[in-house]
């Protein structure tokens, strides 16, 4: 089983996840809400969102990014 749920600590900065948690849309890390914000702010955000949309419609509910 995927410790998405189970994990304590964000992937990328370590914070405790007790307030939200949700997986980069960059690669598979799971992480907190303040690192969501900073990733939403990145120049290449939407070119990942975009690829991932494209990847779900083709069926592909497990795309890594596109850093990933």
């Amino acid at each position: 089983m995927d410790n998405f749920f189970t994990q304590k600590n964000c992937d990328r900065c370590g914070k405790s996840l007790k307030d939200g948690r949700i997986q980069s849309m960059f690669n598979s890390e799971c992480i907190c809400m303040d690192c969501k914000k900073k990733e939403c702010a990145d120049s290449e955000y939407k070119k990942a969102q975009d690829a991932d949309i494209a990847e779900i419609r083709k069926g592909n509910y497990n795309f890594k990014g596109i850093r990933g």
